[in-house]
């Protein structure tokens, strides 16, 4: 018989509030994480994307977090990009309410006085960017010296963009007595010298990921000349509907955008140099099926996949600190059945490449 949320120690109030939203049986990543973290410990929980973690980590602190005073939050929570910190605040939110406790996201491109007003009200749960909230310290507005509970979300993805310098900065600053819960798809590298630097008597929480060969997405390489595939692109879109278009810069994902939209498609383009309120509005447009694709050197954390997005073509984000975004997403990019073509220059590839192109898809530019 498969368990429920109160059998995992989770309270009548939580698990009320999971089930009005339909949410009745826990996920593997939950199932593992979530009676040792109620119960203190310190968890370093391999799971790949898409898998659970949120409510994983969030159940616990929902129900043991106590209340902040002004600039000294309870709980901390470090995400590696905008969208995952504020999809964090938002899953967070509801379950927090239950109990009277507040949450807030605090990343960059945004300003910083509403974060300052924010902090100075109290905020029990502070879900942050590496970078930002580095320099709210910094600034004097915030201090760690009462956290109690700290997440590291994503470990894998800090280490890959560069924030591990900033985390352990900020790691050093929470006090020693602590419970530290860290996320990642990997647990090698530099994520298993976190783990061994900042975490005490820690249980490792293994998921596999979903085996490959249940994945039915379709792979489809188009060998097409340079000029001839934004007619191309616009045609998939077409034939699949909702679309993301992944580009390997950020002037290339604005100008393939502009060139979309002057072809009849309905497109916005989304990455690092835009402002926080013009990605939210994108990403708004783009799952309320008022634009047909969303593209850029960053996806919103697979925000599109999550929106049943039925076809992408994928590139890999550029690399750290370049022009080709933050992040992007490490799942199929066509979702589970999907199809994902993409198109490539007539005449560049040798035969008999396909195989090789596939276990390099996420090297491939788009533009």
């Amino acid at each position: 018989m498969q368990s429920t949320f109160a059998d995992l120690g989770v309270s009548p109030g939580l698990a009320g509030r999971l089930e009005s939203r339909g949410i009745l049986a826990p996920f593997p990543i939950q199932e593992a994480a979530i009676p040792p973290a109620l119960a203190g410990r310190d968890i370093a929980g391999r799971a790949p994307t898409g898998s659970g973690k949120t409510l994983a980590f969030g159940l616990p602190i929902a129900q043991r977090v106590e209340r902040a005073r002004p600039g000294r939050p309870r709980a901390l929570i470090l995400a590696p990009t905008r969208e995952l910190a504020a999809q964090i605040r938002d899953e967070l939110a509801p379950l927090l309410a239950t109990r009277q406790r507040s949450v807030a996201a605090f990343y960059g491109g945004t300003s910083y006085v509403p974060q300052r007003k924010l902090l100075n009200r109290g905020v029990d749960v502070l879900v942050a960017c590496p970078g930002r909230l580095a320099d709210l310290m910094a600034r004097g507005n915030v201090t760690l010296d009462e956290v109690q509970t700290v997440v590291v979300d994503e470990a894998d993805r800090m280490a890959d963009m560069g924030f591990l310098p900033d985390v352990r900065r900020i790691l050093d600053k929470v006090p020693g007595q602590r419970q530290t819960l860290l996320f990642s798809a990997t647990l090698d590298g530099a994520v298993d010298v976190l783990i061994r630097r900042y975490q005490r008597d820690v249980l490792r929480c293994d998921v596999a990921a979903p085996d490959p060969a249940d994945d039915a997405t379709v792979h489809r390489f188009v060998m097409v000349a340079q000029q001839q595939r934004i007619g191309l692109t616009a045609d998939l879109i077409g034939e699949h509907g909702s679309t993301l278009v992944f580009c390997r810069t950020k002037r290339g994902a604005d100008r393939v955008a502009a060139q979309l939209a002057k072809a009849g498609v309905g497109a916005v383009a989304i990455h690092g140099d835009r402002s926080q309120s013009q990605r939210e509005r994108a990403l708004a447009a783009f799952s309320g099926r008022r634009v047909r694709i969303g593209g850029g050197g960053v996806a919103g954390h697979g925000r599109g996949q999550a929106q049943g997005a039925p076809a992408a073509t994928g590139a890999r984000p550029g690399p750290r600190g370049g022009t080709g975004g933050t992040a992007g997403p490490r799942s199929s990019p066509a979702g589970p059945g999907g199809v994902a073509p993409r198109p490539r220059d007539g005449g560049v590839e040798a035969p008999g490449a396909a195989a090789r192109l596939t276990r390099q898809f996420w090297s491939w530019p788009f533009c």
